[in-house]
């Protein structure tokens, strides 16, 4: 079996911070971000991870950046293992594909998720609240999975432990202003339209995604991951069937697996067998080949 890399430790730069799946660099003026192959469920991180899984998000975040790069401006500055075999200092194989070399900003106090489905968290909020949710007017009569009228912006807490919280668009202004809330919403709404219609073209529906943006000297910017399976929900377009959980290109064999055990969801998290392991590794793979257009290689 191949193996997962879930840590990382580089002499000579510091000690990383580390979140779910990506360790961050502080390199002074810049920031070096590694990608792991790390997986977490019911926020809860797994004993074992899923082979290429970190270089697979990388990768696909930087077509993601280098594809909207006139349209918002991002953090990405490299991902050319070149560059990063200067920072480590020497070429590290474990270390391939799986970087990038970033612009240092302050992240903001909100996470910016737009949707043009209705699923997750919001259709159960929904299916309690009614219509109106979190300041939104939504059709009644939805399902789960069901398309909305127009792609709306459904902006969320950012929660240390346990899970983010939906909020309306005045409580984000609340949060992070209303002049940033307000082009971090347009943005938001700007990038979705553009990749859902790229997705389209790829047989994929991108059902809903989440986008970080951060403060820097020159003003906001697009940061952290961009549009990958573990911040978005992609589905297989040709099986869409509105009405309850839908063929996804992310972690539905780890859930699906998790919930056949008996486990309370808390830490540590299990260990995944092997054919939930590949089954996983190569949905990622098939994400990054028809989003990118591009062969994943091992």
């Amino acid at each position: 079996m191949m193996a997962a890399l879930l840590t990382t430790e580089l002499a000579g730069i510091g000690v990383p911070r580390k979140g779910k799946v990506r360790e961050a660099y502080d390199l002074g003026d810049r920031i070096l971000m590694v990608t792991t192959d790390r997986i977490s469920a019911f926020d809860v991180i797994m004993a074992n991870g899923i082979p290429d899984k970190g270089r697979i998000l990388n990768q696909i975040s930087a077509f993601w950046f280098d594809k909207f790069a006139d349209v918002v401006p991002h953090h990405m500055i490299s991902v050319d293992d070149k560059e990063v075999a200067d920072i480590v200092g020497g070429f590290q194989s474990d270390l391939r594909g799986r970087c990038m070399i970033s612009r240092k900003a302050k992240p903001l106090t909100i996470e910016c998720v737009a949707r043009g489905y209705i699923a997750g968290s919001l259709f159960k909020e929904y299916r309690t609240h009614g219509g109106k949710v979190h300041g939104l007017e939504l059709p009644d009569g939805l399902h789960d999975g069901s398309s909305l009228p127009e792609p709306i912006f459904t902006p969320a807490t950012k929660a240390e432990e346990g899970h983010d919280e939906n909020i309306s668009f005045d409580q984000a202004a609340n949060l992070v202003g209303l002049e940033v809330a307000t082009l971090a919403k347009e943005w938001t709404l700007k990038l979705f339209g553009l990749a859902s219609e790229h997705a389209e073209k790829a047989g994929l529906i991108l059902a809903d995604t989440k986008f970080e943006f951060g403060m820097t000297d020159d003003g906001l910017i697009w940061i952290d991951e961009a549009l990958s399976p573990d911040s978005s929900r992609y589905w297989e377009a040709s099986l869409y069937k509105p009405g309850g959980a839908q063929p996804s290109f992310d972690k539905q064999y780890v859930r699906d697996y998790l919930e056949t055990l008996d486990w309370n969801k808390q830490p540590p998290g299990p260990e995944l067998p092997n054919d939930v392991v590949m089954n996983t590794r190569a949905k990622y793979v098939e994400a990054f080949e028809r989003i990118t257009g591009q062969k994943f290689t091992d």
